[in-house]
């Protein structure tokens, strides 16, 4: 939960509860770690109740809609046969789309205008052009 956070953050953010809280700081921690004991009961009890009622071991992961059809309403082949078509179907698309790509980064490196093809004479002119210019 506070992996992205340093150590000066997270005491920082203390500081700020303690500075905000005061005196009642560690009867609001009490209060909020009885919640989320209360919510994971729930949880647990809830996912307990399917289980019986529904005679299957289900975790609370589980009852996503996806997953849920997943495993309990298809089966590997079901799935793998509904997978087949759009999987050539994706792949189809991804090949069109590298040839596409592998064509634009062709013309924009040919049309790349910071670095000349060959070096012609209208570039000779207009380095001695440069020159002059700075000359005077």
């Amino acid at each position: 939960m506070f992996e992205n956070l340093n150590w000066w953050e997270i005491g920082a953010l203390l500081l700020l509860a303690l500075l905000i809280f005061g005196e009642r700081l560690p009867k609001v921690i009490g209060d909020g770690m009885r919640m989320l004991r209360g919510l994971r009961a729930m949880a647990q009890n809830a996912t307990t109740d399917l289980n019986r009622e529904l005679g299957t071991d289900l975790q609370l992961q589980d009852l996503h809609p996806k997953a849920f059809i997943r495993k309990h309403i298809l089966s590997e082949e079901d799935e793998a046969a509904l997978r087949k078509p759009l999987q050539g179907l994706f792949e189809d698309v991804k090949s069109d789309l590298n040839g596409v790509k592998n064509d634009l980064s062709e013309v924009a490196a040919a049309a790349d205008i910071k670095k000349p093809a060959t070096p012609s004479a209208s570039s000779a002119v207009e380095k001695r052009a440069s020159f002059d210019l700075d000359a005077t």
